[in-house]
């Protein structure tokens, strides 16, 4: 009878046993997520806009611009420059307040051969600027 009652055990441990053995190859296996190749976000380019100041004065005397662009003032003349709105000596041209002396398109100081000052243009219009320590150059940025 115990033989019996083993044998009777054994073959349900099989069968259990190879039930939980077989459940588990019906399932499928987890796999890792796919990896999807996306491209990289574009970087926007910037285009630096440059004004250079020489001797003669800067250049270019008119640059065109979007709207919230940066301009930046090189100096590359033996003289301090001093870029700052039109009209001298008060520099209101530019409607926001807050330099120096009047607007905030004022570099408030003179910068050195080799440095450079620059300014984010937020208003669309014709933005007339000078240098503050020689009023004879002058130029016109436009923002569209």
């Amino acid at each position: 009878m115990n033989k019996i009652i083993i044998t009777i055990v054994i073959i349900i441990i099989v069968i259990f046993g190879g039930y939980f053995i077989f459940r588990g190859a019906d399932q499928p296996t987890p796999s890792a997520p796919p990896i999807i190749n996306q491209p990289e976000a574009a970087v926007p380019v910037v285009e630096e806009k440059i004004i250079t100041y020489t001797d003669s004065g800067f250049s270019p005397a008119t640059l065109t611009i979007k709207k919230g662009e940066t301009v930046v003032f090189k100096n590359q003349s033996a003289q301090s420059m001093w870029p700052a709105s039109a009209f001298h000596p008060t520099h209101t041209a530019y409607p926001t307040t807050g330099g120096c002396l009047g607007s905030t398109l004022d570099a408030c100081k003179g910068v050195q051969l080799g440095e450079s000052w620059s300014f984010q243009f937020d208003f669309v219009g014709n933005w007339k600027y000078h240098d503050h320590l020689n009023p004879s150059n002058f130029g016109t940025i436009v923002v569209e």
